[in-house]
């Protein structure tokens, strides 16, 4: 008797397998993790390795004495969660025992709460990430200063980011064009190259880049929530800025700052809390870009992309119902 199985997503018709898919992922992450190390040193790479290893565990002992499972450590999931937070947070020295808590709350609230990987509404590295901006806002918003390459130390000099140097200025009474020509503020140049401070995954856009185009090319990820994403962004704050260029930055600036290059690509397009159909993920992407430059512009936080993408991932289900994929349309 043939049994119909039915089990979670990613549902992935083809000779690739979600282990193998994890791992390809894990690879296009590697720029991004060679670059805060080159930028930020020491903590950078023990703040990954803590990550990592604790995702990891977490799962580990939750599948053995919890849930009674067989492991799915091996699959690489939990590195691409571990990798993910890591790249979501300062690297400074003490945030290295708080990461080791954020991976705690990714793997066991964010993912194996709702029964692992492909049953997670929810990015679990975004779900640990947001956890720790609420719990820990001072750590969690104070960054480094990017200085020399290959910095071989534990110790930073705290500094801001382009968004908080304008978030800030702005409200203390400063012009956009005075707090965009302040000598604190760093180039265009230096935004896209990654000398600026910020996240240690999401200061090099072009590190970024790198490991898009790659899981591109490998048919991993497909351009629609990406190009959805950051053009929404791009388009509705070039909107913003041409109707008032003294309170709100121009669309480059806008794209190449803050999470959005590394949320479009690396965390939006996360295959299981994202829509299946392609037109179903060129809305979550529009979405996303959507809440993120209004969050950024009139919220509390200089930054919308998590808050964005963990919206948007709660309203998947509907866009599921309301874009489905052609050959399962009625």
């Amino acid at each position: 008797m043939n049994l119909l199985k039915i089990s979670g997503s990613p549902h992935v018709h083809s000779d690739e397998s979600t282990k193998k898919i994890m791992w390809l992922v894990n690879l296009a992450l590697v720029p991004m993790l060679l670059t805060g190390i080159a930028y930020f040193g020491l903590n950078a790479l023990l703040i990954s390795i803590v990550s990592v290893a604790c995702c990891c565990l977490f799962q580990w002992l939750i599948e053995k004495f919890i849930m009674k499972v067989p492991t799915t450590v091996c699959d690489g999931s939990a590195i691409v969660t571990g990798l993910l937070l890591a790249f979501n947070v300062p690297a400074t020295a003490e945030m290295i025992w708080m990461v080791a808590i954020g991976a705690l709350v990714a793997i066991g609230v964010g993912k194996m709460t709702f029964g692992g990987l492909g049953k997670n509404p929810f990015n679990p590295a975004l779900v640990g990430r947001v956890f720790m901006l609420i719990s820990f806002p001072v750590q969690m918003t104070t960054w480094p200063t990017v200085g020399k390459w290959f910095p071989m130390s534990f110790d930073t000099v705290s500094g801001a980011t382009p968004l908080g140097l304008i978030k800030e200025g702005v409200k203390n009474g400063q012009s956009l064009s005075e707090v965009l020509a302040a000598p604190d503020m760093p180039s265009l140049c230096d935004i896209f190259l990654g000398h600026m401070g910020g996240s240690l995954g999401e200061v090099s856009a072009i590190a970024i880049l790198i490991g898009a185009i790659y899981l591109l090319c490998r048919k991993v990820i497909s351009w629609h929530i990406p190009v959805a994403f950051i053009g929404t962004a791009f388009i509705f704050s070039g909107i913003l800025w041409l109707a008032d260029p003294t309170q709100f930055i121009d669309p480059l600036t806008t794209i190449l700052t803050g999470g959005i290059m590394l949320g479009a690509c690396f965390m939006a397009t996360d295959m299981v809390t994202s829509p299946m159909a392609k037109s179903g993920q060129l809305v979550f992407g529009v979405g996303c870009g959507l809440l993120t430059i209004i969050i950024r512009n009139w919220g509390a936080y200089p930054e919308g992309v998590s808050f964005a993408i963990l919206l948007m991932n709660s309203v998947t289900p509907l866009i599921n119902r309301w874009c489905k994929p052609t050959r399962f349309a009625c």
